[in-house]
């Protein structure tokens, strides 16, 4: 058969192939250039950006669990100005699609970054991050309501040239609800999910192993949750969907793209192994090969 062409399309932008990284699980892609070729990625998706500096949560903000890990690092981050200064110029030749992970307390926060980065070169999505839990205000207090939801995508949209890209709390009811409002906000797509939140208590202290107490479960553990989701959400909107969510192996990213997923995100795993994406990315092309599927495509929603 014909080589696979791994090319995905999400709003009119083309991925090399459908694997990109996480928010928050590889930086700005600096530490990660030293094992492997950036190059070789579909895309990397920057670590949050606020308007101004954000400190994050106490330590400490990490524990491991069975089958993944909580984190509470509450989107620590220098700003965006920083962010356009120190980062930007590295990603800018990094040679794969940018996405630049959005976040803020309250709408005009976001709209703030938003404003800033709006037709910046180098800059191909915004993505909205309106899920993290670990935050006292925004994040997840903004995406579990879906008039709020519609009103920051809409107003998110009017003002970025780039592509805007929802991501998705999974503390929710019903997955469907909040992607439809991202649909009606005017979303050119929706990623998801982001953690579960989760708790961890010390037995022999006695206390809680977070000092924020709770944290985002994140890992193998959360992926059948995750795919359950995806493919609710990809069957209830017709935008396209970035799914994540405990993707260790090709294996894993391909159930994503078999439950409608269009491009796939490598998170924690990463901590494990620098180069799990990239073993991801020829999984999918190995799996086309024997498949005979001449576009990782057309995976995509394949399982109805």
């Amino acid at each position: 058969m014909k080589d696979v062409d791994m090319r995905v399309s999400i709003a009119g932008v083309t991925l090399k192939n459908p694997v990109i990284t996480a928010s928050g699980t590889f930086g700005s892609g600096m530490e990660y250039s030293r094992f492997f070729d950036l190059k070789r990625l579909g895309g990397i998706t920057a670590k949050g950006v606020s308007l101004v500096p954000w400190e994050g949560n106490p330590v400490p903000r990490i524990a491991e669990v069975p089958s993944g890990m909580l984190n509470a690092i509450g989107l620590q981050n220098p700003g965006v100005e920083v962010f356009l200064e120190r980062d930007l110029p590295f990603l800018r030749n990094a040679g794969c699609a940018v996405i630049v992970n959005v976040a803020g307390h309250e709408p005009e926060e976001y709209y703030g970054v938003v404003e800033r980065l709006n037709g910046v070169p180098g800059i191909d999505f915004l993505e909205i991050n309106i899920s993290c839990p670990n935050v006292k205000a925004g994040g997840i207090t903004l995406g579990t309501d879906p008039k709020m939801i519609e009103e920051l995508t809409r107003g998110c949209k009017a003002r970025a040239s780039q592509p805007v890209i929802m991501k998705l709390t999974p503390n929710v009811t019903d997955i469907r609800v909040t992607a439809k409002a991202c649909e009606a906000g005017g979303a050119d797509a929706i990623s998801l999910i982001n953690t579960l939140t989760g708790m961890k208590i010390d037995i022999e202290r006695q206390t809680f192993a977070l000092a924020n107490r709770t944290g985002g479960l994140s890992g193998p553990a959360i992926r059948p949750v995750a795919v359950r989701m995806v493919y609710e959400a990809a069957n209830a909107v017709s935008l396209p969907v970035i799914g994540m969510g405990g993707i260790c192996t090709a294996e894993d990213a391909i159930e994503f793209m078999l439950a409608g997923a269009t491009a796939v995100a490598v998170g924690m795993a990463s901590f494990a192994d620098p180069c799990a994406a990239i073993d991801v990315i020829d999984g999918i092309y190995d799996y086309c090969v024997r498949h005979g599927a001449e576009k990782a495509a057309d995976l995509v929603g394949a399982v109805r």
